[in-house]
């Protein structure tokens, strides 16, 4: 029987990274298959596919590590990889793994998911220290 109580806030962060890593080597994936399948046996292209696909994976196994510095990381390859997925699609109409670099940074957008790398503040955390301003004194 299943009881109906909230979810460790463990369990949480671990299925949130758990989501981002699976979404990365999605991408890789999909970035594998688009850029091999329409690269027409070009070497730059098949090398340019395949440096892109490394990065990914690499990025998916820091990504795992669920540290700030990963969040940190993946937010910005993420990004540059939207930037060049967009320019890439105005040069040549060629769309390649963009879309999945546009949802990936949407959801390490998400501030649950920034909390789960420690970059966001907890709810019900601490708040900020708000110290009253006292008078100043004679001049």
């Amino acid at each position: 029987m299943s009881e109906n109580r909230p979810a460790d806030p463990g369990e949480q962060r671990g299925a949130l990274v758990r989501l981002v890593t699976r979404l990365i080597v999605a991408q890789a994936a999909a970035a594998a298959a688009i850029g091999l399948f329409f690269s027409k046996r070009h070497l730059p292209s098949i090398l340019f596919t395949l440096a892109i696909v490394a990065v990914l994976c690499g990025l998916a196994v820091a990504a795992r590590t669920g540290s700030h510095a990963a969040w940190v990381a993946a937010l910005a390859t993420e990004s540059a990889l939207v930037l060049f997925g967009v320019l890439r699609f105005m040069t040549a109409r060629y769309v390649g793994g963009t879309l999945l670099a546009i949802i990936t940074a949407g959801v390490l957008i998400h501030p649950a998911v920034a909390r789960a790398y420690g970059s966001a503040p907890q709810p019900g955390g601490e708040p900020l220290a708000e110290e009253p301003l006292g008078e100043t004194g004679p001049g």
